[in-house]
């Protein structure tokens, strides 16, 4: 099997959200999680492990602080379904929210400097997050560190609070 054609296979095509479970969205925040989904879908590495039966569609939902996988064949049918606590990732998002409020609050009046320290602490939380995705999810979904950014971010917009 060729290189491109094991790309092929381990690799999200769509990315979708229960929209029952997260309940209504703004309009920002469907725009948020519309962008996030695109980032992940035109740029990833995702298989399930110890498949090579790819590529995927994923569905995402919050069912009791945690969130739901469902992984399907491109074609629709089943292939895993996993459920990921949210609980280590409180104090992330808290983190990582607070973070991007300051970032967005000292654009107006910090020096350049300060800002650039600020964002340099929210891509390190978001580092951390993709870190805490890739340990969490081990064993059950295999992605590389690029694809589990764009997933917390992905992440970070079900939870975002516009």
């Amino acid at each position: 099997m060729s290189d491109s054609t094991r790309d092929d296979k381990r690799r999200l095509v769509s990315v979708i959200f229960d929209k029952e479970s997260l309940g209504d969205a703004t309009e920002e925040q469907d725009n948020e999680r519309a962008i996030a989904i695109y980032d992940l879908v035109q740029d990833n590495v995702f298989h399930l492990s110890g498949r090579d039966d790819g590529p995927y569609a994923l569905t995402l939902a919050i069912h009791h602080a945690k969130l739901a996988f469902d992984v399907r064949l491109a074609d629709g049918s089943p292939a895993a379904a996993h459920l990921l606590s949210l609980t280590p990732f409180r104090a992330t998002l808290r983190d990582y929210f607070a973070t991007c409020e300051t970032y967005f609050a000292s654009i107006r009046m910090a020096t350049p400097e300060q800002i650039e320290a600020i964002d340099e602490m929210r891509r390190q939380i978001h580092n951390d997050g993709a870190t805490l995705l890739i340990d969490r999810l081990k064993g059950k979904i295999e992605m590389d560190f690029d694809t589990a950014r764009r997933l917390f971010t992905v992440i970070t917009a079900l939870r975002w609070k516009g």
